[in-house]
């Protein structure tokens, strides 16, 4: 049966995809985004369209009517750049969450995805379960957390089912690549199609599991409709390939045939050295499958930036703390 789906965030790389995978299931689409961190272009045509800000609460209310399940995807997703503008960070954030709380419960609407961030792990061990107590480090992260926190308590009062999403990681075409705050693989192969070196902040032995978005979609849209995810918390992403920023960069400089010098830098503050979760649970749940290795999730980006054409990077938001602890490649725009 076609249900109606809402999509917080769907001009971003992750809610368009899931758009599309809704929109191939016969479900009308609805959806809003005020683009600072997605591309107009990432909307398909079939989807009903508002240009709106999650923060204003009655354009939301309006808009979520008749609504049967939203997918909470918009956020300002920059952890590092959270420790430098907490302000802007966090509202994008958690006050989001609220408003569009607020506006699910007043519409009836039956149930809530919500793309939460393995930033909620911060610095415990690694591979990252979901039985683990959440320890984030950084205004983003807590921010996801609070979100979280919240949702699961205005939905068990007022009677909506929850669903909490872990995406980590997340790659693939549509990324953002012209933001020099954020998505490391994008910003390295906007860099490097420049002819320029790309930057790397500490020794660049820091570790990420990558996760493809077209490995990731499938089990996102099930949790709009499987009772045995409700209340649940459920990373979603691969656990095999686990890699440095190093050994990224060497990658895509190999698919790119670009001899590679990178720029260090020193690290950012709060940034975590390990991050990876455990697939297991997906698996068991979801049937999540890694379909596709780092490197062909890579060329596939590199063939949608080529296309589009490598791009001067922006300086969208602005910096709300500047001292001796704000990277230089950020002060200085460097990218």
């Amino acid at each position: 049966m076609s249900k109606t789906i809402f999509i917080t965030g769907i001009a971003g790389f992750l809610g368009s995809y899931i758009a599309d995978e809704m929109l191939s299931k016969g479900h009308k689409v609805v959806g809003c985004d005020n683009l600072t961190g997605g591309y107009l272009d990432n909307v398909s045509p079939k989807v009903e369209f508002y240009q709106y800000d999650c923060n204003f609460l009655n354009s939301m209310v309006k808009i979520t009517k008749g609504v049967d399940v939203i997918y909470h995807c918009a956020a300002t997703a920059y952890e590092g750049l959270s420790v430098f503008s907490p302000y802007f960070i966090t509202k994008n954030v958690y006050q989001i969450t609220a408003s569009i709380m607020s506006a699910a419960i007043q519409n009836n609407v039956k149930r809530i995805v919500f793309t939460s961030s393995m930033a909620r792990y911060g610095a415990n061990k690694v591979p990252f379960m979901e039985n683990m107590e959440p320890k984030p480090q950084d205004p983003y992260a807590i921010g996801k957390y609070a979100s979280e926190i919240l949702i699961k308590n205005l939905a068990e009062t007022h009677g909506i089912q929850y669903v909490i999403a872990v995406p980590h990681n997340i790659i693939g075409p549509r990324q953002k690549y012209d933001d020099p705050y954020r998505n490391v693989a994008s910003i390295m192969i906007n860099l490097m199609l420049q002819g320029r070196q790309p930057i790397i902040y500490g020794d660049g032995e820091q570790k990420r599991c990558f996760s493809f978005v077209q490995d990731c979609i499938q089990c996102l849209e099930k949790l709009a409709f499987q009772k045995n995810v409700v209340g649940e918390v459920i990373n979603i992403g691969p656990d095999e390939e686990f890699v440095t920023i190093n050994q990224l960069a060497q990658t895509i400089a190999d698919l790119l045939d670009f001899k590679l010098k990178p720029k260090y830098f020193p690290d950012r503050p709060q940034e975590v050295r390990l991050a990876t979760c455990s697939a297991e649970k997906a698996r068991k749940m979801l049937g999540y499958k890694t379909n596709y290795t780092l490197k062909q999730g890579l060329q596939e980006m590199i063939d949608h930036i080529k296309k589009r054409g490598a791009k001067p990077f922006k300086y969208h938001i602005d910096l709300e703390i500047i001292n001796n602890k704000t990277p230089v490649t950020w002060k200085n725009k460097l990218f």
